[in-house]
């Protein structure tokens, strides 16, 4: 898809509108979102940022976009060092361990690695080079080992947040310190504490503080001014603030062209965080649904708007994707008797005219949605479940067909498959696997939810199939109610009784607390 044709719109955090995007090389991106602080497993409001910017980042590699993207880990901080000493472990060792614990978890979301993950423990020469350019602007100084970022000497402090400097009160967001200048003066470098890790500088040996960090790795990596910077809504203040004062201090040219921000996870109204101990790791989720279930609930809010969890969120996400994968393994089974007549063909067979309007209607839908500052909330409704409805409907009518209509429709279901994939694709809701081997994933995963086994299931089934014969109708039913609220159908086809996974009947949808092992 040629990308100078596409008009996508971005929503820019810094205008409060949204914006067309143009790059500022032609058919070139340069993408920085900071990453995780790695002291402990990744929870679900991590997830959304990730996922969030993969399927930004996916989408403008399907736009023909060169995209450099640089994801940072901070693996030295204040919480880290916390963490370590609770623990007895090196800090940077520990740091480590939890962010390859994170790639684990994006590998299992279906996250693409960016082009550079750079860490701040090996950028300290970037950080220091960095910081020396502020303070030679007058923009930074010295006290006791410390230095610090004077804001006063950054004229637009807070256009990004719209946090006045006047509203910034020591002791909120910044620390108290009296040898401040400004009570709103951040940390640049901070001197180094006995047993904490630290670096020689020339204000004496310290580790940077947090917000330069980014700084100094944007800058290294994409350049002082490049096109999107992407976090969390609750990085705007102040972390974000303080990046663009410090690069901008730095770097004449500095800056960053488009801001963008997702919303928060929630749950039971409040954000979820480490700090409120509110929080569901990802790997705690996984544990009991499969994660393109949880990475389709990621999505199934507009990036930018909060996000409730609930189990039954899930569930109707595991629901979804249940029916989208079920249906194209319908499909392969379908189409697997005719693919040696397909061949014989030769391409000669034309689509049906109904078939390239379904194609077309699901293509311009999720492109409109996509192009509209990324709009995934019910991305997978609308045209892409009429192509659904379009490949049900068809499967059964193929062996009534005559041969040269047979072909006609066996080769219109082939390109609704390509058109419905490469949407999968794009969203990342599409793995190496075969459609047999997702969703017996995702039926394992409902067994494990339902605390049965196979074997549990089969049991019920003779159970069920006993009582219909001893004509005792309302066990029967029961039977088939009682695994229908653990998420489970009994599904009659033919003299052969098999399940599938459903949305559990009684599920309380506002249940943030319902056990997800």
């Amino acid at each position: 898809m040629d990308a100078e044709k596409m008009k996508l719109k971005l929503y820019n955090t810094m205008t409060q509108q949204k914006e067309d995007f143009v790059p500022i090389t032609p058919g070139k991106v340069g993408l920085y979102v900071c990453g995780i602080t790695a002291y402990d497993f990744s929870h679900i409001g991590h997830a959304r940022a990730a996922v969030s910017f993969d399927v930004l980042y996916r989408y403008l590699k399907h736009l023909s976009y060169e995209v450099n993207f640089v994801r940072n880990f901070t693996d030295v901080d204040d919480k880290i060092i916390i963490r370590a000493n609770e623990s007895g472990e090196n800090p940077l060792e520990l740091s480590n361990r939890f962010c390859e614990e994170y790639l684990v978890d994006m590998g299992a979301l279906q996250c693409l690695l960016p082009t550079h993950q750079p860490r701040v423990s090996d950028h300290m020469d970037h950080i220091l080079d960095m910081i020396q350019k502020i303070i030679e602007k007058d923009c930074g100084y010295v006290v006791e080992g410390d230095v610090f970022f004077s804001v006063d000497k950054s004229p637009n402090y807070g256009k990004l947040s719209g946090q006045l400097l006047e509203h910034t009160r020591a002791g909120e967001r910044v620390a108290v310190d009296s040898r401040k200048r400004n009570p709103a003066d951040f940390a640049l470098w901070k001197a180094a504490k006995p047993d904490e890790p630290s670096w020689e500088s020339p204000w004496g040996p310290g580790r940077p503080g947090w917000h330069i960090e980014c700084s100094a790795m944007s800058a290294h990596y994409l350049s002082p001014r490049f096109d999107i910077h992407g976090g969390g809504a609750d990085l705007k203040f102040p972390h974000h603030e303080n990046e663009i004062a410090q690069t901008c201090a730095a770097c004449e040219d500095g800056g960053v062209n488009y801001w963008l921000h997702n919303g928060h996870v929630t749950i039971n109204n409040e954000k979820m965080a480490k700090s409120k101990k509110n929080f569901k790791t990802i790997r705690e989720i996984t544990e009991s649904y499969h994660p393109l279930a949880l990475r389709h609930f990621l999505m199934s809010a507009h990036y930018r708007s909060p996000l409730s969890f609930s189990a039954s969120q899930l569930d109707s996400s595991s629901d979804a994707l249940y029916y989208v994968y079920q249906t194209l393994q319908d499909l392969d089974d379908a189409l697997l008797p005719y693919r040696e007549a397909m061949a014989e063909d030769g391409g000669k067979a034309q689509q049906t005219a109904e078939a390239k309007d379904v194609i077309n209607k699901l293509k311009s839908e999720f492109e409109a949605k996509m192009l509209d500052d990324l709009n995934t909330a019910h991305i997978l409704t609308g045209a892409y479940q009429d192509a659904l409805k379009f490949i049900n409907a068809s499967i059964g009518k193929l062996k009534k067909m005559q041969k040269k209509q047979r072909l006609s429709m066996l080769v219109s279901l082939v390109e609704i498959e390509k058109a419905a994939r490469e949407v999968l694709d794009v969203l990342g809701l599409l793995t190496t696997l075969s459609y047999a081997e997702i969703l017996k994933e995702m039926k394992q995963k409902t067994l494990t939810r339902a605390g049965l086994s196979e074997e549990d299931i089969e049991q019920k089934i003779e159970e069920r199939i006993t009582a219909r014969q001893n004509k005792e109708f309302e066990k029967s039913d029961q039977i088939r109610a009682e695994l229908t609220v653990q998420g489970i159908a009994l599904m009659d086809i033919g003299k052969e009784t098999v399940w599938r996974p459903c949305f559990p009947s009684q599920a309380n949808s506002s249940d943030g607390d319902k056990s997800t092992s």
